[in-house]
This record gives structure tokens, C-alpha cells and sequence, in this order.
């Protein structure tokens, strides 16, 4: 089987990825305003869920700009990316696959993970190219003929 071939492709900000994000945060918020209204609880508690919900908005906020500046490389072998994240020969992993978004996991030894929403809109004539890179990069998990698996 031959690799996918070689591609680079610019990461920015995916709009529908924020609008994601941003709805979950949106049912969180309804759910708490209608905990405060229907329960007559203490104030620390209402104070504590405020708190978890203005956590959950900097999150959001946070994770809506994950791998903005960012340029993502396949060279056949491993991935890189350039910018704030600056991985060399790292493995990429597809969490979520909307097909015109999708949030993948780069993960190099020795080091913490990277998470980026790739968003079909930052380059569209590459779109696919990169689709095919991911998928024909990802770990396979067949097992090899006359081998023996492992649970």
C-alpha cells in the first residue's frame, strides 16, 4: 500500500467548531439558570456552579483558537506543524470527523499533545488531500495474517 502523499495545509479558526463549543456552553447556561430557579439552594452552591460556568466560557473561549497561526505538514512520514505549537515528526490522531471539520490530536514522544480543528474553509482545494493524508496516516488496527491477537 503506498502512503498518501505529501501535503501542507494552513490551520485558522474553524467557525463551525466555536459554534459547537459555544452551543455546549449555551445548554450549560440554560441548565444552570433553571437550577436557580427552580431550587432554593444555598448561595455557596449558586456561586460554585457560577464559577464551573465561567470556567466552561474561558474553555471555550480557549479551545475555539486551538492551532490558529498554524501551518500542518505531511511528509509522507510524520507530521509537523509550524507556529505556536512547533511539533517535528508527530503523530496525528482524528478525534471527531464532521467531514468539512475535524479535530485532531497531535501527539509527539517526550511531549504533551496538541489540538487543532481543521476546518475545510482555510484551503478547500487541499481539503481532501489532507482528509486522505489523515486517514491513510492513521495507525492500523488490523491485525497481520497468521498472527496472533491480543485483547
Amino acid at each position: 500500500m503506498h502512503s498518501a502523499p505529501s501535503v501542507s495545509f494552513p490551520v485558522g479558526r474553524s467557525h463551525l467548531a466555536r459554534r459547537l463549543l459555544w452551543a455546549t456552553w449555551g445548554l450549560g447556561a440554560v441548565a444552570f439558570a433553571a437550577w436557580c430557579v427552580q431550587f432554593d439552594g444555598e448561595l455557596w452552591r449558586t456561586a460554585l456552579l457560577a464559577l464551573v460556568l465561567a470556567c466552561g466560557a474561558f474553555g471555550a473561549a480557549r479551545a475555539s483558537r486551538l492551532g490558529e497561526g498554524v501551518r500542518l505538514t505531511w511528509d509522507g512520514l510524520h507530521w509537523s506543524c509550524s507556529g505556536s505549537a512547533g511539533f517535528e515528526e508527530a503523530n496525528a490522531l482524528i478525534h471527531l470527523d464532521l467531514q468539512s471539520v475535524m479535530l485532531v490530536r497531535l501527539h509527539q514522544p517526550g511531549r504533551g499533545a496538541a489540538w487543532l480543528w481543521l476546518d475545510r474553509s482555510a484551503f478547500p482545494s487541499r481539503w481532501l488531500d489532507l482528509r486522505r493524508a489523515l486517514h491513510a496516516a492513521a495507525p492500523s488496527q488490523r491485525v497481520p495474517a497468521g498472527a496472533v491477537p491480543t485483547p
